[in-house]
C-alpha cells in the first residue's frame, strides 16, 4: 500500500498504533496540536488542529490510510467529538484514503450482562453513548454510499503502557499501588468486566488499516478471558509484590466530586458498565484476522513495568 499512514491523535492508543505501523516498515505521519510526540525517528510528527478542516486536509495530504484516534475532553464529547470526526473524514476523503475509526462500546448501551458482538444493536443509555452511536451511523452512511472506505475497531475500557489518567487501571490503580496507596475503582469490583490491552488495540488498528478484507466492517479488539476487576487488581498486586487495597467510590460521592471536576462528573452515567457483567466478544477478529489477546498476566506485567519506568 503506497502512501502515508496518517494517525490523528498521539495519546496512549495513537502512540501504540504509530509503533505498530512503523514496526511494519510503513511510512507513518502523526498529527497532534503540538507537533511533538515520543515517536520513532522514522515517523513524521505534524502540528495541526484536527478540528480545523483545512489544517486536517493538509496534514493528511497524499495519505493512503487515515486513523482517527482522537479523544476530546470527556465532558465535552457531544460538543467536540462529531466536528472532530467530520474534519478528519473530510481529510481522508480529500486524500482518497481509507478511514480507520477507533471507537469504544458506548453505543451498545446496557446489554444486561449479555456479551457484545459487532452485530449487537445500538441502544445507548448515556449521553456519550448517543454521541458515539450518531458518529458510527454517519460513518456507516458514508461507506454505504461509496463516499468513504471505512473500517472500525472497537475496544472495551483499556489499560496498558502510556494509559494513565484515562484508564481504569492507570494512575488510580497501578500508579496508586506503586505509591503505597489504595486502588480507586467505581462500581462493583467483583463483576466480570472485559478490559482491552493497549498493544492489542494497536495491533487490531494496524491490521484493519492494511488488510483490504477488513474494509467496511466493524472489528472488536480481542480481549483475554473476562475476569473481575478485583481479580485483575490481584494480578497487579502479585506483580508489584505487595497487597493492594481497593476502595470504591459510590455514586453520590462521584456526583459531589463532579461539581469540582467535570471529568468525574461524567462517570455516574457510565456506572452501568461496572454494576453487572460487561463482556465484549472479539472472537470474530481472532477467527478472521488471526489476532489474539495478550494473556492477562503478561499484559499486567508489561503495564506495571511501564509505570515503574515512568515513575523513575
Amino acid at each position: 500500500m503506497s502512501g502515508a499512514h496518517v494517525v490523528f491523535g498521539t495519546g496512549a492508543i495513537g502512540l501504540g498504533l504509530i509503533d505498530a505501523l512503523s514496526g511494519r516498515g510503513l511510512e507513518v505521519r502523526a498529527v497532534n496540536r503540538s507537533g511533538h510526540a515520543p515517536a520513532p525517528d522514522s515517523v513524521t510528527v505534524i502540528g495541526a488542529d484536527a478540528s480545523d478542516a483545512e489544517a486536517a486536509i493538509e496534514a493528511a495530504r497524499d495519505a493512503a490510510v487515515v486513523y482517527q484516534c482522537l479523544n476530546p475532553p470527556y465532558h465535552r464529547w457531544a460538543e467536540l467529538f462529531p466536528p472532530l470526526q467530520s474534519a478528519v473524514v473530510g481529510a481522508a476523503r480529500a486524500a482518497g484514503a481509507r478511514y480507520v475509526s477507533f471507537e469504544n462500546t458506548y453505543m451498545y448501551g446496557d446489554t444486561g450482562g449479555r456479551p457484545m458482538t459487532e452485530t449487537t444493536p445500538h441502544q445507548p443509555c448515556s449521553k456519550k453513548g448517543v454521541t458515539r452511536a450518531a458518529m458510527a451511523e454517519e460513518l456507516r452512511r458514508l461507506h454505504d454510499a461509496g463516499d468513504l472506505a471505512v473500517t472500525t475497531a472497537r475496544a472495551s475500557d483499556y489499560f496498558g503502557p502510556r494509559a494513565t489518567s484515562q484508564s481504569p487501571f492507570g494512575d488510580l490503580v497501578i500508579g496508586a499501588a506503586l505509591a503505597g496507596k489504595p486502588a480507586r475503582v467505581i462500581g462493583d469490583p467483583d463483576q466480570l468486566h472485559s478490559y482491552s490491552y493497549g498493544p492489542d488495540i494497536a495491533e487490531t488498528l494496524a491490521t484493519i488499516g492494511t488488510a483490504d478484507a477488513a474494509v467496511g466492517e466493524i472489528w472488536h479488539v480481542p480481549n483475554a478471558p473476562t475476569r473481575s476487576t478485583r481479580e485483575i487488581i490481584g494480578l497487579i498486586a502479585e506483580e508489584i509484590g505487595e497487597p493492594v487495597r481497593i476502595r470504591t467510590t459510590p455514586k453520590p460521592l462521584l456526583r459531589l466530586l463532579g461539581l469540582f471536576n467535570p471529568t468525574i462528573g461524567e462517570l455516574p452515567e457510565m456506572l452501568y458498565e461496572f454494576e453487572r457483567p460487561f463482556i465484549v466478544d472479539g472472537s470474530k477478529t481472532t477467527e478472521r484476522l488471526g489476532i489474539t489477546a495478550t494473556p492477562l498476566p503478561q499484559a499486567v506485567a508489561e503495564t506495571v513495568r511501564w509505570f515503574r519506568t515512568a515513575a523513575s
